[in-house]
């Protein structure tokens, strides 16, 4: 028995080990074609240099591993423990988030030196970690997986903020065709919702309980450019029936009249910033069979509204999910850009696009946030958020699942955001 659970868990830690170095390196590698100044674009408080991300990635696993875990670590610089604190309160002060941006220093190049100097000594305690730091790690890679999503949102709306709008990656589009909208019946009943603890899940995944979920139809496929083109052609951001009360004042405030990185041209036809582009140029006409991506929870529920249907509840998004799991893009495959939906039945459940549900950001029935520091990760962001669900083409696939819950508040718009549709 005794050797039978030690090669179980020589096993166990081979598999993190090698996790470990596919995550690690996937940052590096998605940042690669990033120069040190772009690194360093902070355009809005809501996001954070891709410096900052590489850096706060590698502070969680010296914070919350190393330091407790690892007797005679030595600290790379014992200032980044506050430097690189997002919002762990019970560690004291952090800098104002809306500052990340004048971290001029460290460097880059001291950034890469820290991201080594823990691989390094993480690398060397997993030889002897138990299932505690185990459990850690585990997590600090999914941390490490939301940052690489929030790399290339974040350095995404970083370029289009300047007047050039670079690309980053050559155009590799398509012009085929998406496939025809179809309605699939998913039957009502008492559903189990949520994490049933078999492998890694976050914490606001839990508890699993029983839900009601009603009979509806459910879109075979996210919305596309086109249909949602119709609706901007119809005044749909003049219309203020069709909006929630406060995203309409959020509408006549931002002067919103399509999606985020869309741009009219004189002749009435739209561009849209993506990190793929031609000759560096991210512009590019709008692939009109492509998911509409980029639009804030207001847009959706106005487009639902407009289109005679609504948006899916979480609990209805999970159960058409578990029953008719379907796959588009995702970082694996490097093409950061939503693609047109292929074939037959339900498609893109995951990947793509997030979908945004009716669902606010609510603790499930007997959550408890976990004791400790990483308490602090999801319980106390549950207020004034919607639920997205899905994942999309800047997800790792490896990190999605039906019981994901993401969240933003309702006016957010520079996720790879989009809309199902439910009646």
């Amino acid at each position: 028995m005794a050797a039978s659970l030690a090669q179980q868990s020589g096993s166990e830690v081979t598999a993190i080990r090698q996790q470990f170095d596919q995550v690690r390196a996937t940052s590096m590698r998605i940042t690669r074609g990033l120069s040190a100044e772009d690194q360093m674009l902070q355009s809005m408080p809501d996001a954070s240099p891709t410096k900052w991300h590489l850096a706060h990635t590698t502070w969680f696993f010296e914070t919350f591993i190393l330091q407790p875990y690892a007797p005679g670590y030595v600290p790379f610089d014992s200032r980044y423990k506050y430097l690189f604190n997002s919002y762990y309160k019970q560690l004291g002060a952090h800098p104002y988030r809306g500052a990340r941006g004048l971290l001029s220093r460290p460097s880059l190049d001291q950034i890469h030196s820290y991201r080594a100097h823990v691989d390094a000594a993480l690398q060397t305690l997993l030889d002897r970690a138990g299932p505690e730091v185990l459990d850690l790690v585990t997590l600090g890679l999914n941390h490490e997986q939301q940052h690489q999503e929030l790399i290339l949102t974040d350095v995404k709306h970083g370029l289009w903020s300047g007047p050039l709008r670079p690309g980053l990656l050559d155009n590799v589009d398509t012009n085929l065709p998406a496939s025809p909208l179809a309605w699939m019946e998913i039957d009502g009943g008492i559903r189990r919702i949520g994490h049933d603890g078999a492998g890694f899940a976050f914490d606001n995944e839990g508890p699993q309980h029983d839900v009601l979920v009603p009979s509806c139809r459910v879109a075979s496929r996210p919305v596309t450019n086109a249909e949602y083109l119709e609706f901007m052609q119809e005044d749909g951001y003049r219309r203020p029936e069709l909006w929630l009360s406060d995203g309409w004042d959020t509408v006549c405030t931002h002067g919103w009249n399509a999606p985020l990185y869309w741009q009219v041209q004189e002749d009435g036809s739209w561009l849209q910033f993506a990190l793929r582009g031609t000759s560096q140029i991210g512009m590019q006409p709008v692939n009109l069979s492509q998911p509409v991506c980029h639009v804030s929870y207001y847009e959706a529920d106005a487009y639902a509204r407009w289109r005679g249907a609504r948006l899916l509840s979480e609990e209805e998004w999970e159960s058409a999910a578990v029953r008719m799991p379907s796959h588009g893009s995702f970082l694996d495959n490097e093409v950061f850009h939503p693609q047109p939906a292929r074939g037959e039945g339900c498609q893109q459940i995951f990947g793509d696009v997030w979908e945004w549900t009716a669902s606010p950001y609510n603790a499930y029935p007997g959550f408890k946030p976990a004791p400790g520091l990483v308490g602090e990760y999801n319980g106390k962001f549950m207020c004034n958020q919607m639920i997205l669900r899905g994942g999309s083409c800047v997800t790792p696939a490896s990190h999605i699942r039906a019981t994901y819950r993401n969240f933003f508040p309702p006016h957010a718009r520079w996720q790879f955001s989009g809309i199902r549709l439910a009646r």
